[in-house]
């Protein structure tokens, strides 16, 4: 009730506020033509972008979900029997074990029904069985963790013969299940999540109702729980991996996201104590924003979901894992995945950042390999690799997505918090070993319109919602997003005319940037190498032997490429140590990513050479002649070589009696050792 009065006082119309407001509108519209206030990252005349980042600030652990991770589906069919079909070819794993290696989160699909159709030719089992261990132990000796995803029921456990039909017998089921757990987690010791089923709400994957699925995860569940007690081994169990997270087994929208089967699953996990240690859903979209959607209670899904996790009594940190998503506009085959898959990749940061700013905890990209020449007749253009299924020999061809999760590879352990107000273009900045890792992208949602509406609809009250809709199925929309009818001139709402005028701008900037470059301007602050430090235990200060500098080097995935590209510096120079801001100007082609890596390089500082210094010339009366300066008994004794020559006379009678020809001043500068004591000691004797 409370609610209701302070809503019915807000609709009170108040003259003194509505002349205030308008006032200050009128005023802020006059400095706006005026002086363009509205210039918040970007100048308006050219659109240029500038980024400032302050490398000396403090850094954060960079979130898990910006490491490379991707669910190893690919094909659905092999020559060789014994090699999971609906994983991609082993050269696939070999390339990408080599060039990324397997330190991250990787889906693995462990097809039961495929198992059991081999279960007369045991020696093709065993070999079928060796290589889905083989994939787990490769991932788990790299430090990586596999999500095994337990799908399809054996031929023999279904209600009928088919791989989506649900258990029939579940004590038989958990049997098997328990087996599979006991030896690789138990025993073999892998780092596995266990995940029920895939994509439940989907006929085309499981053919029961919702409760036959709850009994479905109760029987893993339960099989985890008593391992763990039984051997102390942590053993993840979640789900359930619904095609969108409000969805349920009959079908549901956004609008009642308390219908969904993570919130069934929740519940009932909570009803029976079963452990519920991850919750996973899809997304495929092209909308790089679509987890901060919207629902009717103010909320984000996140926000709701882990609202939903409390108050059931679980960790409201329990991981969220989005395990399959990319970019997809509901066809099976698009050039954006293939003769343009540049526009793929660039999606590809664009989302994982906004589902790292919406509280994602981990992500999956789907999947490693296309989909072709399969029992179903599958065939999808969704993979990092494509190839040609008439070759006998292994062919693939990497596509532009995957230099992209090359470049996610490179980015270093500490993030630089940084935050931008573009709708299109963004960064990502980290902090290496060696230097920092900048990851810059510019992404365009050509479905902009359509994503927006429908992500903030269920904001809108239920008469609101059918306007919308009504506007999204008729040709208004489109008349109104070409200019062609006037929104101040539609009988609508002052909430939904508001409403459209956003969309109206954001899809006249997207048909702006779709086809013209971003300038960006960025300034890098405090990237300034540590001075030279001096020698210690020296008598003499003198500099170190080395001097530090940055190597630049950038990375480029845009529409000149988007098969097999060369991963290799496109650009490469020297930056100096300056105390002055670095500053470098890129320019961001439409759907394209860029990668700077400033690499610490060292280099030998060369100590200037000292010239001999030159001795200053005597004055006229030291210069003595040679032949003259002989004749001294000082001379003499400088040079004993030539004894022989010596005056026959006493010594002392030769320091008596000096040569005439040489003044006295001129021998006492040449010899200035004793100058004085000779004539005392012929005193004293």
């Amino acid at each position: 009730m409370t609610k209701s009065k302070i809503q019915n006082k807000s609709k009170i119309p108040n003259p003194k506020r509505k002349i205030f407001y308008s006032g200050f509108f009128a005023l802020c519209l006059f400095w706006v033509l005026s002086f363009g206030i509205w210039n918040f990252t970007f100048a308006q005349q050219n659109d240029e972008i500038e980024f400032n980042l302050d490398m000396a600030q403090a850094t954060s652990p960079l979130p898990k979900i910006f490491k490379p991770n991707i669910d190893l589906s690919g094909r659905g069919f092999h020559r060789d029997p014994t090699w999971p079909q609906t994983v991609a070819a082993k050269e696939a794993l070999d390339i990408w074990q080599q060039d990324l290696g397997f330190g991250g989160l990787y889906r693995l699909q462990y097809n039961l029904w495929e198992i059991s159709q081999l279960s007369d030719e045991k020696e093709q089992q065993e070999r079928l069985l060796t290589h889905y261990e083989e994939i787990i132990k490769r991932i788990s000796d790299s430090g990586g963790t596999v999500i095994l995803n337990l799908f399809g029921t054996p031929a023999n456990f279904g209600r009928v013969l088919d791989k989506k039909s649900p258990p029939r017998d579940l004590r038989a089921f958990k049997a098997l299940v328990k087996s599979i757990i006991r030896d690789l987690s138990c025993n073999k010791r892998y780092n596995i999540w266990y995940e029920v089923w895939t994509t439940p709400d989907l006929d085309d994957f499981f053919l029961g109702r919702e409760q036959e699925y709850l009994n479905l995860y109760r029987v893993v569940a339960q099989s985890a729980r008593e391992l763990r007690q039984e051997t102390k081994v942590h053993i993840p169990v979640g789900g359930p991996s619904v095609s969108w997270w409000f969805q349920n087994l009959k079908g549901n929208t956004i609008v009642t996201p308390e219908r969904s089967l993570i919130y069934t699953l929740i519940k009932f996990c909570y009803r029976y104590r079963l452990p519920l240690d991850f919750i996973s859903w899809h997304g495929f979209s092209t909308d790089p924003c679509v987890e901060k959607e919207s629902t009717i209670y103010k909320k984000t899904a996140v926000t709701l979901i882990r609202d939903w996790l409390s108050y059931f009594d679980f960790d409201r940190n329990t991981p969220l894992i989005i395990d399959e998503w990319n970019f997809d506009s509901d066809a099976n085959v698009l050039a954006a995945r293939g003769e343009k898959s540049f526009i793929a990749a660039s999606y590809i940061p664009s989302r994982i950042k906004n589902m790292h700013a919406a509280g994602i905890d981990y992500q999956i990209y789907y999947c490693l390999e296309d989909f072709r020449r399969n029992k179903e007749g599958v065939v999808r253009n969704i993979g990092i690799f494509t190839f040609d299924p008439e070759e006998s020999d292994y062919k693939g061809t990497r596509k532009a997505t995957y230099n992209v999760l090359r470049m996610l590879s490179q980015l270093g352990r500490d993030m630089i918090a940084y935050k931008t107000n573009d709708d299109f273009v963004g960064a990502i900045a980290t902090k290496t070993s060696d230097g920092y890792a900048l990851l810059f992208y510019n992404y365009i949602d050509p479905q902009i319109v359509t994503n927006y509406l429908t992500k903030n609809i269920a904001g809108l009250r239920h008469k609101e919602r059918k306007i919308v809709l009504n506007l999204l199925s008729s040709e208004k929309l489109e008349k109104i997003m070409l200019h062609q009818l006037e929104i101040p001139k539609l009988r609508l709402s002052h909430k939904i005319k508001n409403f459209l005028k956003k969309v109206q701008e954001l899809n006249d900037k997207a048909k702006k940037y779709e086809y013209n470059a971003r300038p960006v301007k960025l300034n890098l602050k405090n990237l300034r190498p540590p001075k030279p430090a001096e020698r210690k235990n020296d008598s003499t200060p003198r500099l170190q032997e080395k001097q530090e500098y940055y190597l630049y080097e950038r990375y480029t995935v845009d529409a000149s490429c988007s098969f097999n590209c060369e991963f290799s510096a496109v650009e490469t120079k020297d930056i100096e140590p300056s105390a002055e801001p670095y500053q470098e100007t890129l320019t961001l082609n439409p759907y394209s990513v860029h990668l700077i890596l400033l690499k610490k390089q060292f280099r030998e500082i060369k100590e200037p050479e000292k010239e001999p210094e030159a001795m200053p010339p005597l004055p006229e009366a030291a210069q003595v002649p040679t032949e003259k300066v002989e004749e001294t008994p000082q001379e003499v004794e400088a040079f004993p070589e030539t004894p022989q020559e010596a005056p026959k006379e006493p010594p002392k009678e030769r320091v008596k009696e000096p040569s005439k020809e040489t003044p006295k001043e001129t021998v006492q500068e040449a010899l200035p050792e004793t100058p004085q004591e000779a004539p005392k000691a012929e005193e004293s004797k």
